[in-house]
C-alpha cells in the first residue's frame, strides 16, 4: 500500500481545525466499512470499535443544575432567612403573657366580694325577706292600707338596727376573741416553748413528713418571727379581722334587711285604703319571686350554677325558701286574724 495513501487519508481524518468541535456518528455494526483499505488503518479500526457519538459543549454554559437545590456558584439567588425564624418577639410576648395573666387574677381579685359581706348580706336578705312579708301579711287581715304601711316601716325601721347592732356587736366580740387568743399565744410562746414545739409537730404529723425534714421545719418556725402569725393561723384556725370589720358587717346587715322587707310593703302604695287585700295578693306574688330567686341564687353560690345537678339544687332552695316565708306571713295573717275576732 503506498504511503502516500496513507498518509492521505489520516490527514482527512483528523480535524482541520481544533476550535469547530469533531462530531462523529456511531455506524450500526452490521454495515460493513467502506473500504478494506480503512479498515485495515489504524485510524479506521479505532473509529470503528471506539467510536461514539459527542455532543459540542459551549464553553459559556453552566454545568446542569440539580433540581431541588440551589445554585452553589451564586449565592445571590439563595434566601438569607434562617430555617427556624426568630421568635424573640414571640418569646418577649410568651415572657409577659403570665405577667399579664397575674396582673388580671390580681386585678379580678381586687373587686371581688368578700366572703363575709356575701355571708352578712345573706343573713339580712333571708330575714328581710320573711319577717317584714309576715308582719304586713298579718296586718293587712285589719284591712286598713295604713296600717301595713306604717306598722311595715316601723317596723323595718326597728328591724334594720336591731340586725345592724347584731352584726356589729358580732364583729367586735371576734375582733376580742382573736385578740385574747394570740395574747395567751404569745405568752405560751416565751414560758413553755417545749409546748409550742410539740403544737407544730402536732400540725405537720398528719402530712407523714419525713422525721428530719419535720425537726428541721418545726425548728425554723420555732426562730421565725412569724411563729405567732402561724399558730394563730394553722393551729388555732383564726385569721386576724379587718379594723373595719365591724361597721362593714353592721351596714351590710342593715342594709339588705331594709331593703329586702321594703319588696312586700311596695304593693300598699298602690292601692287605695280599702283595698288592702289587693295589695296582699301583689305583695305575695311579689314575694314568692324574690324568695324563690333568693333561695335558687343562695343555693347555687354554694353547690355551683352549672349542670343539672346544680340546677335541681338551686331549685330546691329556691322552693324552700317559698315555702317557709309563706309558712310565717300565713301564721301571722293567721293569728292577727284571731286576735282580731277574739277582741283582743
Amino acid at each position: 500500500m503506498p504511503k502516500n495513501f496513507i498518509t492521505q487519508l489520516e490527514d482527512e481524518s483528523t480535524p482541520a481545525s481544533h476550535s469547530r468541535p469533531i462530531i462523529r456518528r456511531r455506524r450500526p455494526p452490521s454495515q460493513p466499512p467502506h473500504s478494506p483499505i480503512k479498515a485495515m488503518s489504524l485510524v479506521g479500526l479505532k473509529n470503528l470499535f471506539f467510536s461514539e457519538t459527542r455532543t459540542p459543549i459551549p464553553r459559556n454554559q453552566s454545568k446542569p443544575k440539580t433540581p431541588g437545590y440551589p445554585d452553589t456558584s451564586d449565592w445571590s439567588n439563595v434566601s438569607s432567612e434562617p430555617l427556624l425564624p426568630s421568635n424573640n418577639a414571640e418569646a418577649g410576648d410568651l415572657e409577659s403573657q403570665p405577667r399579664n395573666k397575674t396582673e388580671k387574677a390580681h386585678a379580678k381579685k381586687g373587686f371581688r366580694i368578700d366572703a363575709r359581706v356575701i355571708s352578712d348580706a345573706t343573713i339580712g336578705l333571708s330575714d328581710g325577706l320573711t319577717v317584714p312579708f309576715a308582719l304586713t301579711a298579718g296586718l293587712s287581715a285589719l284591712g286598713n292600707t295604713k296600717v301595713v304601711i306604717y306598722g311595715g316601716f316601723a317596723e323595718l325601721i326597728a328591724g334594720a338596727i336591731s340586725m345592724g347592732l347584731g352584726g356589729y356587736l358580732g364583729a367586735k366580740s371576734e375582733a376580742a376573741s382573736y385578740a385574747a387568743q394570740k395574747s395567751e399565744t404569745e405568752s405560751l410562746i416565751h414560758t413553755h416553748p417545749k409546748t409550742i414545739l410539740s403544737d407544730l409537730t402536732s400540725v405537720f404529723e398528719p402530712y407523714d413528713l419525713p422525721r428530719e425534714t419535720l425537726t428541721n421545719l418545726t425548728s425554723h418556725l420555732a426562730a421565725s418571727p412569724k411563729l405567732v402569725d402561724f399558730v394563730m393561723q394553722f393551729q388555732h384556725c383564726e385569721s386576724e379581722p379587718a379594723s373595719s370589720r365591724a361597721l362593714t358587717s353592721a351596714l351590710t346587715i342593715a342594709m339588705a334587711y331594709f331593703f329586702g322587707g321594703l319588696l312586700p310593703l311596695i304593693p300598699y302604695f298602690f292601692v287605695g285604703p280599702e283595698q288592702v287585700f289587693e295589695g296582699l295578693y301583689i305583695s305575695i306574688g311579689v314575694m314568692v319571686l324574690a324568695l324563690f330567686a333568693f333561695g335558687y341564687v343562695k343555693t347555687c353560690v354554694v353547690v355551683g350554677w352549672e349542670g343539672g345537678r346544680a340546677i335541681r339544687q338551686g331549685c330546691f332552695g329556691g322552693v324552700q325558701m317559698v315555702v317557709v316565708g309563706s309558712a310565717a306571713a300565713g301564721a301571722a295573717m293567721g293569728l292577727v286574724r284571731l286576735f282580731n275576732d277574739g277582741g283582743v
